[in-house]
C-alpha cells in the first residue's frame, strides 16, 4: 500500500560504501590535521585499555595471591594513573571528533543551500519541499552522528580489538583458541544484520521526507483547511503518513535489539568458556587465576565495542542512507541549459523562416517558440512576438493559454524546447543567466516576501537596490503606508507577510521591482490581488514605473491594460490576434468576446 500518495518518494537503489565515504571524504579533508590527532590519540586510549587487566594480573599473581603487600600500592597508584589517563584522552578524542562533525555538517548545509538555489524550477516541481527541508536538516544532522560515534570510533575499537587478540594470543595460546572459536558465529551474525539493516534506514529516511513534506503543505495552507472543516481529513491522511514512519521504524528496532541480544549472548558463552577451559587449567597448575581474571577482564573490553556495534551500525547505516539522499541531491543538473550545439541548430530552423524585421533588432523577440510541460501537450505552438524598446504591451486571454508561460520563458526559469527568445539580436541561451535575470524585473500575482525587514524586502539585501528604495517605495505608491508604520522602513515582516495586508504585500513587491531597476518589467496579474482603491492608487505609479522601459503585462482584469501599446491575445498557446483596444474592439474577435463577458456579463 502506498501511504504517501504524491509524497511517496522512491527508495533509494543499492549504493556502494566506499564510493559514499570517498566522496564524504572530501568534506572532511579540510580538517584532517584535527583528524590526525585524534588518530594518534586513539592508539594511546587503547593501549590504556590494553594495560588495566594486565595491571590487575599482576596485582593478583603477585602480591595477593602470594600475601605480599609490599608494591601493591604502586600497582593500584599505577591503574589509577593509567585511569585519569585514558579519560583525558577520551575527551580530547570526542571533543576533536564533534568539533569536526559540526564543521562538516556546516560545510555539506551551505553547499546544499548553495546548490539547491540554483537548481532549475523544474526540480521543484517534482520534489516536495518537506523532503528537500530533510536533505538539508535531519540527513546532515545524521552525519554528526556519525562522527560522535560513528567513522572514527571504529577505527579504536578496530586496535582495542587487535590489541586484545594479540594480549590474549601471548599470555595463553590454548585459551585464547578456546575463547575465539565462536569468532565465526560473531562474524557471520555482523554481515547478516548489515545487509538487512541498511534497506531498512533508507526506508526511514525516505518516509520521514515525506512525513515533512505534508507537514509543509498542511501547515502552509492551514486557513484553508480549516475554512473547508478538513482538519478530520488532514488528520487521517497525516495518520496514514506518521504510520508509515512508525512502520519503516520497526525494523530497524528489530534487527537494532537483535544484534544486541546476540552479541551479549556469544559474550556470556565467551565468559563460560573461560571459565570452564581456564577453571580446568588452572587445577592442573597450567595456568595462573590472574590469567584467568585478565581473560574475562580482556574478553568483557572485547566484547564491549560489540555490543556497541548494533548501535554503530544503526548510525553508520542511517549515514550511508543520508549521504545517498545527500549526494543524489548534489548530482542534480545545476540548469537544464540548452547546449551550445542545439542553440545553433534552432538558429538554423529559424533562419529558414522569413520574418518581417525593422530596421534593428527588437528588444524582445520570440521565434516560433514551442513548449510543453509535459510531453505531447504544447502550451505554446510556434508563438512569434516582437517588442521594441519601450513598448508596452499586454497580453490577454483564457487561463492556461500560455501567458504566463510566456514570461517564465522570458526570464529562463524554463528553458525553451524549440525556437528560441532573443534580446537585442542575441539569443538569451548565449546570454549569461545572471546578466538575462538582472534586466528583468518581475512582479508576480502572489507577492512573495521574506522574514525580515521592509527595507529588506525590497532590496534584498542588495547594495545598489537599498539605495533606491525609498525612491522605488514612493514610485508605487507604498510610501504612504510604509511611513505610518511603527518604525517604518525598519518594520518586521513576519513569515510570508502575515502581519500586512495582500495589497500592502503586493505593493512592497512593485517597490523590489522598481528599486532594482530593470530594462524589462514583467506584470503577471500583479494588480489581481489589489482592491480597486488601492489599485487605482498605484496606477500612476505603475505608469512612473514603465516610463522609459519596455513592459510584459499579463492582465484578465482588460480595464487595466486599456492603454497598452499593443494587446497581444493568447489563445491555446497561439497568438490569436493583437492590436489597440480600439483595434480589436472594431476586429469583434477573441478580445471583443472577453471584454464583452467582463463589462456586459455576456
Amino acid at each position: 500500500m502506498r501511504h504517501g500518495g504524491i509524497y511517496e518518494e522512491e527508495v533509494a537503489g543499492k549504493a556502494y560504501d566506499g564510493i559514499l565515504l570517498r566522496r564524504f571524504a572530501r568534506y572532511v579533508s579540510p580538517y584532517r590535521s584535527a583528524i590526525i590527532a585524534v588518530l594518534l590519540i586513539l592508539p594511546l586510549v587503547a593501549a590504556c585499555r590494553l594495560a588495566q587487566p594486565w595491571i590487575i594480573k599482576l596485582a593478583i599473581d603477585n602480591h595477593i595471591i602470594n600475601g605480599r603487600l609490599a608494591g601493591l600500592e604502586t600497582i593500584a597508584l599505577a591503574f589509577l594513573g593509567i585511569l585519569l589517563l585514558e579519560s583525558l584522552l577520551s575527551f580530547l578524542e570526542v571533543y576533536l571528533l564533534q568539533s569536526v562533525g559540526q564543521r562538516v555538517m556546516a560545510d555539506m548545509r551551505s553547499e546544499l543551500y548553495r546548490h539547491v538555489l540554483h537548481l532549475p524550477v523544474t526540480w521543484f516541481d517534482r520534489v516536495p519541499v518537506g523532503s528537500a527541508v530533510t536533505r538539508l536538516t535531519s540527513d546532515v544532522e545524521v552525519l554528526g552522528e556519525m562522527f560522535a560515534s560513528g567513522i572514527i570510533t571504529i577505527v579504536g575499537d578496530i586496535l582495542l580489538l587487535i590489541g586484545i587478540i594479540s594480549v590474549m594470543l601471548w599470555m595463553n595460546l590454548k585459551l585464547s583458541l578456546v575463547t575465539f572459536s565462536i569468532l565465526p558465529i560473531l562474524i557471520y551474525v555482523a554481515y547478516t544484520f548489515r545487509r538487512r539493516m541498511r534497506q531498512s534506514f533508507r526506508e526511514v529516511r525516505a518516509r520521514l521526507g515525506n512525513l515533512n513534506a505534508f507537514l509543509n503543505e498542511c501547515i502552509s495552507g492551514i486557513s484553508i483547511i480549516q475554512i473547508f472543516n478538513r482538519e478530520k481529513d488532514e488528520e487521517r491522511r497525516f495518520s496514514l503518513l506518521n504510520a508509515s514512519y512508525r512502520d519503516a521504524n520497526m525494523p530497524v528496532i528489530f534487527w537494532d535489539a537483535s544484534l544486541y541480544a546476540l552479541v551479549e549472548a556469544l559474550s556470556s558463552i565467551a565468559i563460560a568458556l573461560i571459565i570452564w577451559y581456564g577453571g580446568g587449567e588452572i587445577v592442573k597448575g597450567a595456568l595462573t587465576f590472574g590469567v584467568l581474571v585478565a581473560f574475562i577482564q580482556y574478553i568483557e573490553k572485547f566484547f564491549s565495542p560489540i555490543r556497541d556495534l548494533s548501535a554503530k551500525y544503526s548510525v553508520m547505516q542511517g549515514a550511508m542512507a543520508a549521504l545517498e539522499r545527500i549526494f543524489a541531491l548534489l548530482d542534480t543538473e545545476i540548469s537544464e541549459q540548452k547546449t551550445a550545439d542545439s542553440v545553433q541548430e534552432s538558429q538554423k530552423q529559424e533562419n529558414a523562416e522569413e520574418f518581417s524585421l525593422s530596421t534593428g533588432p527588437p528588444l524582445i523577440e520570440f521565434r516560433n517558440v514551442s513548449f510543453s510541460y509535459q510531453d505531447g501537450n504544447d502550451i505554446l505552438t510556434s508563438f512569434n512576438l516582437s517588442v521594441a524598446r519601450g513598448e508596452r504591451i499586454a497580453l490577454v486571454g483564457e487561463s492556461g493559454g500560455g501567458k504566463t508561460t510566456i514570461t517564465r520563458l522570458l526570464t529562463r526559469l524554463y528553458e525553451i524546447e524549440r525556437g528560441s527568445i532573443r534580446i537585442e539580436g542575441r539569443d538569451i541561451r548565449e546570454l549569461p543567466l545572471e546578466n538575462v535575470r538582472r534586466r528583468i524585473g518581475v512582479v508576480l500575482q502572489d507577492p512573495c516576501l521574506f522574514t525580515g525587514s521592509i527595507e529588506f524586502n525590497i532590496c534584498l539585501g542588495d547594495e545598489q537596490a537599498r539605495q533606491r528604495v525609498l525612491k522605488a517605495a514612493a514610485a508605487v505608491g507604498a510610501d504612504r503606508f510604509i511611513e505610518r508604520l511603527p518604525r517604518g522602513y525598519e518594520e518586521e515582516v513576519r513569515e510570508r507577510g502575515n502581519n500586512f495586508s495582500v495589497g500592502e504585500k503586493q505593493l512592497i513587491s512593485f517597490a523590489r521591482a522598481v528599486a532594482f531597476d530593470p530594462e524589462i518589467l514583467v506584470l503577471d496579474e500583479a494588480t489581481a490581488s489589489i482592491d480597486s482603491a488601492s489599485e487605482q492608487m498605484i496606477q500612476e505609479g505603475i505608469r512612473g514605473m514603465m516610463q522609459g522601459r519596455t513592459s510584459l503585462v499579463i492582465a484578465h482584469r482588460l480595464s487595466t491594460v486599456r492603454d497598452a501599446d499593443r494587446i497581444v491575445t493568447i489563445h491555446r498557446g497561439v497568438k490569436a490576434e493583437e492590436g489597440t483596444h480600439e483595434q480589436l474592439m472594431c476586429a469583434r474577435g477573441i478580445y471583443f468576446r472577453l471584454h464583452q463577458l467582463q463589462f456586459n456579463g455576456m
